[in-house]
Formats: structure tokens, C-alpha cells, sequence
């Protein structure tokens, strides 16, 4: 699966879909389904992945393992297919509530992974440390027996990959788990069947396939060796067979520089290297658009013009062939050899480094092209073929600086997609993925922000990073939500990852009430109390507002708003608690009506103040109330009581039942 990912933004103001990692594009609307679309990406992709996955040894060991404790510790060798089979266990334990995340140990502001709260009821974790030196392990290592705990009182999945050859300590041997390598022809065969090959013809002995066999694979190339089966395939004339696809996939794995040296130094007109950069940026594209982009990449460079009228100059079919490429019944464009664009993209890059400062701009205009061709699947592989050369070349810093130039003010709304496209490509990248995350972190705490960059940044946050780094996520969201002027994309964004995680909902009220709870701060605090989750408790042993940390939090925080912010400005959030503690929320709104409290009593010098307006704010809540207007009474009367009781010398016991139902 080498084809990039898609996103996009619908609007300025919608959702954008992304698929980061090796996935088809797909380009169903966001409105064909209530999941996020990018969602929907990852989703697809775990689906493919346990399509595709041949169980290696040690699978059903490891699944009973993580069933019955919760977690499970994979060893094996590189290449074994660890990884993978670290998310298909993680996959298969999902639970309606609950979301996935990465663990991420020692990146900036990633919690400990010690800490409790980095655990969700339900939650699926995957911490990856293959790659972990020594030291790196040690360190964790210690954290492991309180992460389990957590992980067991949550009724998590915890998944650990360990480095290969790492010692254990004796209390967690039991978890571990050794992961063997598959046998590697059925891998191989496994990948054709889901590209729809069919069966008679690569259940048939093939030389080629032998001969790549006879080495010890990962399993990543084997899976990129079928793909090329299934690209070799589909470009195939009528007469070739399973056989011919081989080879042709085994010839496109071969080292090409020299041969593509030699065709581009055979090519010296700028035309004709125009157009095969552009084919090759473009591979596949409709005929139309690579003759525009080649015109508009000759402009860049500002190639003169040759004067010749357009009858007399060769047609786009005679061009095509001397660059040994074809416009297909389609109309779309492809070269002859199967991957031959890649390593042209490679060559021009890597052998003329002046054309490098120009292409952001080429891309840019193409992208920008007023055309039924330019989908955006075509503007989506353009964007990652060049991020891919940035990233090849360990240029991050270079695709960073572009995502922020196509983000400049009146950027068009393809060139914010081109944008969030590039980003989501740096964050993907296993040798740039923690740079750009990092990279991400600096631009929406610190940096100044120009244009429409601070909209690309909440797109990839909530839609990239949230996949599969919701603590990033959310930490970033709120960075920028505080800092937002004119538009609330930031903070509703915020709202919306909360929603899905009573987990990152406590995080964020604790760090608002740990912050200087500035007015932006207090503006985010009002649009996340929402009443109505605080006071759920579907699926777990307490709703929120019964933990102590939380209710804190929530003090803390309403006593900030009543002290420093004009009645007007809250009225509407404690409205909807008290709505909450009257239409039946038992115990639970009482703790609401017992915050509400709290907060206005710690208001020294103006205790009175803060509680009259409380009550004021309940006598109107009554008019309002969507429920029976006699529990709303009955609520402002118990609201009255507390006060009462806060103030000083009151009565000893609540207002009769009576009292609560009807109006006094």
C-alpha cells in the first residue's frame, strides 16, 4: 500500500479527512457517516491490516495473554511482524468507549507513564519500544508494573513491544510473549489475494518469486514486493500472466539511478525535462492537467519561449514519448516502467539541487488549477511525492517552512489541504514523526502565527495527531485556543476531542486549574464544564464530578469565572447546571448545585455578591427549565439552602421533599 494518504479540508471552517500511513485514497464525503472521516482512515487501515495479516507464531498465546490480564509484552525479532500484530491484538480488544493511543515516552509534555491519568476506562495502548537503546529501557522499565496496575484498574489493553534482546524483570516474565516470523510465501500469497489477484495464478510456482523468497524478508517488504505485483498488474498488457507481473515488480526494486542518469542527461531540452518532472510529481494525472503543469513549471524557471506558433509545435502524444510515457484510453498518464517516476522524482531532486526553492511555488499553482481533473487525490499524491523528497533527504525543516507558506493570508482552500497534506506526511514519517510533533508543539505555544496557518495547525491536531496521540492533541488544541483572536475553530475543536474521552476531559480541567487562569482560560473552561458528561456514568463505577481531583478542578475554576468574569458572560454555563441538577440527575446535580457553592464562597470579599447572583441566575433558570418546572423550583430552593448554609447559621436540614416539588 505505497499510495499517500488524503486530506483534505471541506471548508474553512469543516472537518479535513486524512489518512496518514500506507492507505488507499478515499474519497467519500465526511457527511457519508457520524465518524469523523479521518477517523474512518485509520479504521480502514487496521481493517486492511488484519486482512492481510498472516498470524505469526506466538499470535494466539499473546491474545489469550492480553484477554485475560490486560496486557501483553511482544518480543521478536525485526521484521517479524510485531508491530503489526501489536494492533490487530489492540484492534480486536475494542470496546464501545474508550480510544487508542500511542505512548510516547519522553516527548515534550507526554505524561508520565506512571501517572494514572495517562490510562482511560477502556482505553488501548501501544507502547512501542523496539527501538529503545539501553538506557531508554531502563528507565521505562521501571515504569512498566505501575503502568500495568493502571492499565488493570482501567480495564485497559496495554500492547509493549520490548527491544529485541532486552532483559525483563522477573514480575512481568509472565507477560511476555515471543512473536515468530510467519512463514513468508503465505505472507507474500495473503497480500495478493486481498489486491484481488486471483488465486490460480499466484498459487502457481514462480521463479521469481523463489528467488525473492530465498532471503529472510521483513515483513514490510514483502508486503511492498505485492504491491508492486499488484501495480505491475494493472498496467499489464492483455497477454501477460502472473510471471510477467513478477518480473516486472522485481525490475522496479532494482537500483535505477545510473539508468535514470543516463535518460535525463539523453533529455537536455527544457521542455522535455519539464514535462518528465512533471509526469513523474504527477504520476497518473489526467493528460491535461500534466501539459498545464508542465507549462506552468517552464514559467517558474522562466524558460523562454521559443517563438514557434502553436499548429507547429509537437503534440502532447509525441512529447509523451520521448519522455517514454503514455496518456492511456483514460487519458491519464503513466510512464512505461512500473516505478519509474519514483526514481526520476529522486534523480531531479538529488541531481539538480537549484530546482529545489522553486517547486513549493510550482506546487502551489498547480494545486490552484481551475480544473475538473485536479481531484483531490491528484492533489494530495503531488503534495506527499514532494514531501516525500524532503523527507528522503532529511529536510523536514524544508517541508515545514512550505506547509507554512501555502498557509500565507487569502490562501485558497487547496492550498490549506496541500498544507495540512504536507504536515500530516512529516508526522507519519517514522524517521521525522517526533521532529514534526515537536515542531507542531513550538508553533502552537509559542511561535507567531501568520495567514491561515493557526487553522492548518487545528486540522492537524484534531484530526492527525488525535488518531493516535490524543494527550498531544489536546495540549496543542489548547495552546492555540488560548491564543485564537476572531474565530473559535481552536476551542471547538477542543470541545469536540473531550467529548469522546472522559479521560482527556479531566486532563483539560486539570490543567486549567492549574494555569493562570487568564480570561482566554476561563472562556475554555466555560465551553468544556458541560454538565452533562461531568455527571455521566455509563460504563464506569463514577461519573467525574464524583472524583475529588476533579471536583477541585471544577472549583477552582467557577470560582475564577464568578470572581473575574461579568455575570452575563456565565450565566448561560451555570444555567445549564442547574437545568442538569433538576431534571433528574439525583446525587450527582446535587454535586453540582455543591460546586456552584464552593466556588462562590471561596469569592472573599465578595461572598455575597457572588451567592445572590447564583441565586438570581436559578430564579431565572426556572423560566427556561426543559423539564417540569416544579423540579426547577425545588432545585433553586436547595440552591437557596446551600447558601444559606455556606453563609453562616442557617437551617440544619435541607427543605422538606415537599418544599422541592412544588413552588414555596
Amino acid at each position: 500500500m505505497n499510495q499517500p494518504g488524503s486530506t483534505r479540508i471541506e471548508s474553512s471552517q469543516n472537518v479535513i479527512h486524512t489518512g496518514p500511513g500506507h492507505i488507499f485514497v478515499n474519497d467519500t464525503q465526511a457527511q457519508e457517516s457520524d465518524k469523523p472521516t479521518f477517523r474512518r482512515f485509520a479504521e480502514d487501515q487496521l481493517i486492511w491490516l488484519r486482512q492481510v495479516l498472516v498470524a505469526p507464531g506466538g499470535m494466539g498465546k499473546a491474545r489469550a495473554t492480553l484477554a485475560g490480564t490486560g496486557t501483553v509484552i511482544l518480543d521478536g525479532a525485526p521484521g517479524s511482524g510485531r508491530t503489526s500484530a501489536a494492533r490487530v491484538l489492540l484492534r480486536e480488544s475494542r470496546r464501545d468507549s474508550g480510544v487508542f493511543h500511542e505512548l510516547l515516552p519522553g516527548e515534550e509534555d507526554e505524561p508520565a507513564l506512571h501517572d494514572p491519568a495517562l490510562v482511560g476506562p477502556d482505553d488501548q495502548l501501544l507502547l512501542d519500544l523496539s527501538a529503545a537503546d539501553d538506557h531508554q529501557w531502563s528507565v521505562i522499565r521501571t515504569d512498566l508494573p505501575a503502568l500495568r496496575t493502571a492499565v488493570h484498574d482501567k480495564r485497559a489493553h496495554l500492547v509493549v513491544i520490548m527491544p529485541r534482546g532486552a532483559t525483563l524483570d522477573p514480575g512481568l516474565q509472565y507477560y511476555r510473549v515471543e512473536i515468530r516470523r510467519p512463514d513468508a510465501l503465505e505472507v507474500f500469497r495473503r497480500h495478493l489475494r486481498v489486491h484481488g489477484l486471483p488465486y490460480e495464478q499466484y498459487v502457481r510456482p514462480d521463479a521469481t518469486v523463489d528467488e525473492f523468497m530465498r532471503e529472510d524478508r521483513p515483513m514490510r517488504e514483502i508486503a511492498d514486493f505485492a504491491d508492486l505485483v499488484r501495480r505491475a498488474r494493472e498496467t499489464a498488457r492483455p497477454d501477460e500472466g502472473f510471471a510477467q507481473w513478477c518480473a516486472t515488480a522485481r525490475e522496479a526494486r532494482n537500483d535505477r539511478r545510473r539508468e535514470v542518469a543516463l535518460f535525463v542527461a539523453g533529455r537536455r531540452e527544457a521542455p522535455q525535462r519539464a514535462l518528465l518532472l512533471t509526469a513523474s510529481l504527477l504520476h497518473g494525472a489526467h493528460a491535461d492537467v500534466i501539459h498545464r503543469a508542465a507549462q506552468l513549471l517552464l514559467r517558474t524557471f522562466r524558460s523562454p519561449s521559443d517563438g514557434v506558433p502553436p499548429l507547429e509545435h509537437k503534440d502532447l502524444a509525441e512529447r509523451l514519448e520521448e519522455i517514454s510515457a503514455d496518456a492511456g484510453p483514460d487519458g491519464h498518464v503513466r510512464f512505461r516502467q512500473l516505478d519509474f517516476d519514483s526514481a526520476v522524482c529522486a534523480h531531479f531532486w538529488d541531481h539538480l539541487p537549484d530546482l529545489r526553492p522553486h517547486l513549493g511555488a510550482w506546487v502551489a499553482s498547480v494545486v490552484d488549477l481551475n480544473d475538473p481533473h485536479v481531484t483531490p487525490a491528484v492533489r494530495d499524491g503531488l503534495v506527499a511525492r514532494l514531501a516525500r523528497q524532503y523527507l528522503r533527504t532529511g529536510r523536514g525543516d524544508g517541508l515545514a517552512s512550505l506547509a507554512e507558506g501555502w498557509s500565507a493570508a487569502a490562501a485558497s482552500r487547496a492550498r490549506l489541504e496541500a498544507a495540512v497534506q504536507a504536515l500530516a506526511c512529516g508526522l507519519d514519517d517514522p524517521a521525522h514523526g517526533s521532529e514534526f510533533r515537536a515542531r507542531v508543539y513550538q508553533w502552537c505555544a509559542y511561535r507567531q502565527l501568520r495567514g491561515e496557518f493557526a487553522q492548518v495547525l487545528v486540522r492537524i491536531c484534531a484530526d492527525v495527531l488525535a488518531a493516535s496521540h490524543p494527550d498531544q492533541a489536546l495540549l496543542r488544541l489548547y495552546y492555540l485556543a488560548r491564543r485564537e483572536r476572531g474565530t473559535t475553530r481552536a476551542l471547538e475543536a477542543l470541545q469536540g476531542l473531550v467529548a469522546d474521552s472522559r479521560r482527556l476531559r479531566r486532563r483539560l480541567l486539570d490543567r486549567l486549574a492549574r494555569s493562570d487562569l487568564s480570561p482566554a482560560d476561563l472562556d475554555i473552561f466555560l465551553r468544556v464544564c458541560d454538565p452533562e458528561p461531568l455527571t455521566d456514568s455509563s460504563g464506569t463505577a463514577r461519573a467525574l464530578v464524583e472524583e475529588n481531583e476533579v471536583r477541585q478542578s471544577l472549583i477552582t475554576c467557577w470560582h475564577a469565572v464568578l470572581a473575574e468574569r461579568p455575570r452575563a458572560t456565565w450565566r448561560p454555563y451555570a444555567q445549564r447546571w442547574l437545568h442538569r441538577a433538576a431534571d433528574g440527575a439525583g446525587h450527582r446535580g446535587e454535586l453540582l448545585l455543591d460546586l456552584l457553592v464552593s466556588a462562590a464562597g471561596r469569592c472573599e470579599g465578595r461572598r455575597g455578591e457572588a451567592f445572590a447572583a447564583l441565586y438570581a441566575s436559578a430564579r431565572e433558570a426556572e423560566r427556561t427549565a426543559p423539564g417540569d418546572p416544579a423540579r426547577s423550583a425545588a432545585t433553586t430552593e436547595l440552591l437557596l439552602h446551600k447558601i444559606s448554609v455556606a453563609q453562616g447559621p442557617g437551617p440544619a436540614a435541607p427543605p422538606p421533599a415537599s418544599a422541592r416539588g412544588t413552588r414555596a
